[in-house]
């Protein structure tokens, strides 16, 4: 019995044993036979590494070929995940050596996704001394990859940083919008100005070397090599020499309204050519260095941009044109029939409609008035009674939209706003949502308030009572709303303040300098333009620009004739004649001090010039600056003044309230 039960034992033994040998074999065979191409190619990602060679961005030239934004070579260190269990030891010490918050190395890596293998970027321009300590660290660091790779080179620092923008970490939302354009978390990726609107050409095509690695990731020996390819570049309209004289003469004037008691939060200037709209120079201040954003900003770093100012481009933003907005009455009067070269007012030095008195910058008034006068001196009086009496909301509207306000200009850097040409159905859906904003949450706590009390109410007595607490809720609400409904609707004072640029008129730096333009050359607009050209890196033209007409006034000549003499006179004789005294140049432009509600006015100054036959026109606004001549009007004659090789001169001028 006992012989029989072992070799039965035996005989299931051998049959576990065997049953195991054929599922080893079975497997075997499996692995050696069927999946002998996907373990072969594991094999070799394993011991194999194909390492991406980044190419480098396309240079940025200016108008006579002077390198804007280059590129130079930096160490990188990237981290590839191998999946080892030490990898958080791995991380900490990259992190003390780097001088990070292992946190941020962390975080990398998760919106990597642990990918194995691929290699996460963990800084920048690394200094010699840290990729000797890490090489002195090797062992202990596996998967630490240094790499040497291109990166954005500023030879003029801030110049032209709003404009340029800068180049980031490609974000999670830009990935998914370009997912068939073969881009990797970590790539290079322009997020403002024309480093953004021109990503596609700048870009180059990243090259691989593919690498023999240990099981540290270190590597052995390179096994082959493809050659990146640049990207394109590109040549710009502006020239650096104007826009070296723009951000030195902006932020000078800056500082000197600052000293002077104003706000002066910063300010803009822009320069166009009257004849094609190529920008000469566009400048924003306060600015800041591109290349801050390459490693990208710490939490503190981001917080200090933001209250340095220097982030938003004024060049775009938006501003009241005040009395640079004169014209534009002036044109509409003189083009409808409503005036002409004869018609003058007796001017008071303020203007009456019912029992409202509006007063003039000057309180004395300006005498007998025509129409060139009238621009030259800013006089307020003419423009109200030429706004209200004669042309109204509507034609004021037309004509301002003839000039391109209300719309964007196209330039080529994203960000642009259209601007606010004022109409009666925009003033009742702003003040409205203004109003519903603040009395609809103050309806909705009184239903709040009283939905569970009626709910609960024990008698009809108790309920009707709640009903009429609940009604005398709603009536005091309603009544401080209807206190202002009445302003929903368009008043005469709207119109009076359309007719001198203020009020609800909002346009950009760009927009204004645009139209100015379009005065000085006889009604054509052409739509202002940065890059002139995109060029292959052998020097070959892939693209070229050329200037793009966005439309012609078709006003009586007469109507541009008067307005065009009515800035000369400005020059001459008006609110500009001092900052403007013993220039060489005939110029003619348009002062402008924007009213700020409980803020320091917004200083404007526009220009052109020749006067006989005008080449350029420019723009400057000093945000919270005073007063558009002396605040303004000095970094207008100083860009005018580096066009045409002349001395700009003292800047001291005469007060000017306009």
């Amino acid at each position: 019995m006992e012989r029989k039960l072992i070799e039965k034992k035996t005989r299931v033994l051998l049959c576990i044993v065997l049953l195991i040998f054929i599922v080893l074999v079975s497997r075997l065979a499996y692995m050696q036979l069927i999946e002998s191409e996907r373990f072969e190619t594991l094999s070799k990602q394993n011991h194999m590494r194909l390492n991406p060679i980044i190419a480098p961005r396309g240079e940025i030239y200016d108008l006579n070929g002077v390198k804007i934004v280059g590129n130079q070579p930096v160490y990188t260190v990237s981290l590839v995940y191998l999946g080892l269990k030490d990898t958080d030891q791995v991380v900490k010490q990259v992190a003390g050596i780097l001088g990070m918050d292992p946190t941020d190395i962390f975080n990398k890596l998760e919106e990597q996704q642990l990918r194995m293998y691929q290699p996460v970027r963990l800084a920048s321009n690394v200094s010699l001394e840290t990729v000797t300590a890490l090489e002195e660290r090797r062992r202990e660091l596996p998967g630490v990859v240094i790499d040497v790779e291109p990166v954005r080179n500023y030879p003029f620092k801030s110049m032209l940083a709003h404009v340029l923008g800068y180049v980031q970490e490609i974000k999670q939302e830009q990935l998914e919008a370009n997912k068939d354009k073969d881009y990797r978390l970590g790539d290079m990726y322009g997020q403002e100005g024309l480093e953004n609107s021109f990503e596609q050409y700048l870009r180059g095509e990243d090259g691989a070397r593919q690498v023999e690695v240990d099981a540290q990731a270190r590597p052995i020996r390179d096994l082959g090599i493809k050659d990146p390819v640049p990207g394109n570049n590109l040549q710009l309209t502006i020239d650096t020499k104007l826009q070296k004289v723009a951000e030195e003469s902006l932020e000078r004037q800056v500082l000197a309204m600052r000293k002077q008691g104003y706000e002066s939060k910063g300010g803009a200037t822009v320069m166009i050519d009257v004849r094609t709209g190529a920008v000469r120079a566009m400048a924003s201040y306060p600015t800041y260095e591109p290349s801050i954003w390459i490693d990208g900003l710490s939490q503190k770093q981001w917080e200090d941009l933001q209250k340095s100012g220097a982030l938003p481009n004024r060049v775009l933003q938006l501003y009241p044109p005040a009395s640079t907005f004169k014209m534009v009455l002036s044109v509409a009067g003189l083009d409808s029939g409503k005036i002409d070269s004869r018609w003058t007012i007796s001017d008071p030095g303020h203007y009456v409609f019912g029992n409202k008195t509006f007063s003039d910058w000057n309180p004395r008034g300006h005498g007998i008035v025509d129409v060139r006068k009238a621009i030259s001196e800013s006089c307020d009086t003419f423009f109200w009674i030429l706004g209200h009496r004669m042309l109204g909301v509507d034609t004021i509207g037309k004509y301002a939209r003839m000039f391109g306000f209300g719309e964007k200009t196209g330039i080529e850097i994203p960000g642009e706003p259209a601007g606010v040409v004022p109409t009666p159905a925009y003033k009742y859906k702003r003040n409205k949502d203004y109003l519903d904003a603040i009395y609809n949450p103050k309806f909705k706590a009184v239903e709040d308030k009283y939905q569970p009390l009626l709910a609960n109410a024990a008698t009809p007595e108790e309920r009707d009572k709640l009903e009429k607490a609940k009604e005398k809720e709603r009536r005091s609400i309603q009544n401080q709303y209807d206190q202002y409904k009445w302003d929903l609707d368009w008043q005469v004072y709207d119109t009076l303040n359309m007719s001198i640029g203020q009020g609800y008129n909002e346009y950009t730096p760009l927009q204004i300098v645009n139209y100015i333009a379009a005065i000085a050359n006889g009604g054509t607009r052409w739509k202002p333009y940065l890059v002139q050209k995109v060029t292959r890196p052998d020097g070959t033209v892939l693209k070229e620009f050329a200037p793009q007409e966005l439309g012609r006034l078709e006003v009586k000549p007469e109507a541009l004739k008067l307005s065009q003499e009515g800035m000369r006179m400005v020059i001459t004789q008006g609110t500009g004649m001092g900052v403007y005294s013993g220039f060489p140049v005939e110029v003619a432009g348009k002062s402008g001090t924007g009213e700020v509600f409980g803020h320091d006015n917004h200083a404007l100054f526009a220009a052109y010039a020749p006067y006989d036959k005008p080449e350029v026109a420019v723009v400057t606004v000093i945000d919270y600056g005073g007063h558009g001549g002396s605040a303004a009007g000095p970094v207008t004659r100083d860009l005018l003044a580096a066009y045409f090789g002349v001395e700009s001169g003292s800047r001291q001028v005469f007060y000017s309230p306009e």
